[in-house]
């Protein structure tokens, strides 16, 4: 599908631009433009944006860089959810939790060097030069030290490596671990700072790598809503949730059933269910080809098609002894009769499913006849210069159609028993899919009207028809958006916004489609932190109390600790690049 969404770049950069003065003009809140918000990174400009979250934390809470790091990374670098816990529970339980335990004039590298340690672990005793203590007091000799993070790295754990001792779980320092493991492995040391780099896109919830094959290198970061569809700069448009294609309206539960649906066995085996009998003797499933309902199997066997029972004495082509299979069974004619109901109901929602899909792919051609027709047009003598509407038009055309393909699948299982059986009643089920397929319904026969008008040879018509096919292009255009957001809305409020459980959210309607992702530079950093800073708390005491600004600012917080005032800029997309 993304082969002809890719086609609204000319539609989409035209209008972006008169946006971008309004968005300048927002108060107090000072948000990047979207045209900057949207960016590519080099690894050290990811470095770079990393420290920047780690020196927000630094400064609020005056720590060291290794336990700002151990923070974000237990908050999976979610920052307004940091700050948010800190106003609510303190300064003790942030810690705690997190790992990090502060001990005042404490030697974090050694022991006294000119006396000798007991280390726990090996049960010897060595010199305090050879010796490491580490923030919460335990120490242990350099060579169990080094063991242990070499261990801990070829695990996979050098995010979080805990100290040694029993039931105790400080997070050890990463210049420790670093200065240790380097003497001893250079290139294992090289990994943990690769690692711990690579937190920031593997930790973070609104940081994810580009699903694209081959790997384009790339990472996406959102700054909102986790549940989008974002556009990388690779050209790969993917849900942001799944990581697979786009695919609102479909939820990513429904969309992930879908496609497995289509590619196992399911109706295979409901096709052979309805259309097919097993062999008594080898069981292998037998299609009747002719009229005569005794039939026989490869193997030699012959049975009665409509009892499916083996012939022999009792059960003849020509006698059946107390005609047992002239009987009704209810229970084996039920199961045929919901697999065939199954299959035709699977086909249905498969065919249109296709249909707009291969329609898309084919309407993705029209973009060079279209130009080629908007060429011939501005060569004529003609007072009509201006031909946006049918790019515009051709735009709305593959949003719509690409809303109506993914609609189907929705509707199968919206409307089906597989995922909402016990939450919706069949007079509800009923009513709700009448209101959804009436949608559905204006807004197919608009998108087939709207593609009619596009393909019309306008380079060869007077301008008076011209104008006219003008007209109802842009009409057509407006009136497909306007469904297609109503069709969100249903969705989104009379349909899943019903259900008690709330495991199926879309991506929100765009009418300028999948935002693409642009590079993002290093001054990206500077930026954020003085929009941010104006709604995070100034200043905190050590002691874990907090001013009364400090407490105004996790007011409007969400349940799930992230302030509200993050919501006042929405799908804000980033790439950064590995």
């Amino acid at each position: 599908m993304e082969d002809c969404i890719s086609c609204d770049e000319d539609y989409y950069d035209s209008d972006r631009e008169s946006l971008h003065g309004l968005e300048n003009e927002d108060s107090e809140i000072q948000w990047i433009p979207k045209t900057s918000a949207t960016k590519v990174i080099t690894k050290e400009c990811l470095l770079a944006a990393q420290k920047e979250d780690m020196r927000r934390v630094m400064d609020m809470l005056s720590l060291r860089e290794y336990h700002a790091r151990t923070l974000l990374i237990h908050y999976r670098w979610d920052v307004e959810k940091l700050f948010a816990v800190l106003v609510e529970k303190g300064r003790h339980h942030l810690f705690a939790t997190s790992g990090v335990t502060m001990i005042e004039n404490q030697s974090i590298s050694s022991s006294e060097p000119s006396s000798m340690v007991m280390c726990d672990i090996c049960m010897e005793e060595v010199h305090g030069n050879d010796a490491t203590r580490v923030d919460c007091g335990h120490c242990f000799c350099n060579n169990c030290w080094t063991e242990h993070f070499i261990v801990k790295i070829n695990e996979g754990q050098s995010r979080r490596i805990r100290c040694m001792a029993h039931k105790c779980n400080a997070i050890c320092d990463e210049a420790v671990v670093r200065n240790l493991v380097s003497k001893r492995h250079p290139d294992l040391a090289n990994k943990f700072d690769r690692f711990l780099l690579e937190s920031y896109i593997e930790d973070n919830k609104r940081v994810k790598w580009c699903p694209s094959t081959p790997h384009c290198g790339n990472a996406i970061r959102v700054e909102d809503d986790e549940f989008c569809e974002v556009e990388c700069s690779c050209g790969l448009q993917f849900c942001f949730s799944c990581l697979s294609e786009a695919h609102s309206p479909c939820s990513c539960l429904m969309w992930e059933l879908w496609i497995k649906k289509c590619r196992d066995e399911s109706e295979t085996v409901n096709w052979m269910t309805v259309h097919t009998k097993p062999c008594p003797k080898c069981h292998k499933p037998v299609e009747k080809n002719g009229g005569c309902n005794l039939v026989s199997c490869i193997c030699g066997q012959a049975f009665c098609w409509l009892c499916g029972g083996a012939t022999g004495r009792e059960h003849t082509w020509s006698s059946i002894s107390g005609h047992s299979c002239g009987r009704y069974k209810e229970e084996s004619a039920q199961k045929a009769e919901r697999a065939k109901r199954d299959l035709y109901r699977y086909m249905h929602y498969h065919n249109r499913y296709k249909a707009h899909t291969d329609s898309c792919k084919l309407e993705s051609k029209l973009k060079e006849s279209i130009q080629e027709k908007i060429s011939i047009s501005e060569e004529r003598e003609s007072m009509l210069r201006d031909f946006s509407w049918v790019n515009n038009g051709l735009h709305r055309l593959f949003r719509s159609r690409r809303v109506l393909s993914y609609s189907y699948p929705f509707a199968f299982y919206m409307f089906g028993d597989e995922l909402f059986k016990d939450e919706l009643t069949e007079e509800e089920r009923e009513i709700k899919q009448h209101l959804f397929e009436d949608q559905q319904q204006q807004l197919e026969a608009n998108v087939e009207k709207l593609s009619k008008f596009l393909e019309e040879p306008f380079d060869q018509y007077t301008k008076d028809k011209v104008m006219e096919i003008r007209m109802q292009v842009i009409n057509l255009s407006v009136i497909t958006d306007t469904l297609c957001k109503k069709m969100y809305d249903c969705i989104e409020n009379d349909l899943l916004g019903s259900l008690e459980l709330g495991i199926h959210n879309i991506a929100p309607y765009k009418s300028k489609g999948i935002e693409k992702a642009l590079e993002l530079s290093a001054c990206w950093n500077s930026k954020t932190n003085t929009t941010i800073d104006k709604y995070l708390p100034s200043d905190c005491s050590t002691s874990g109390g907090l001013s009364e600004r400090d407490r105004l600012s996790g007011l409007n917080s969400d349940e799930n600790g992230c302030s509200s005032r993050k919501r006042a800029r929405a799908d804000v997309v980033t790439v950064v690049q590995i």
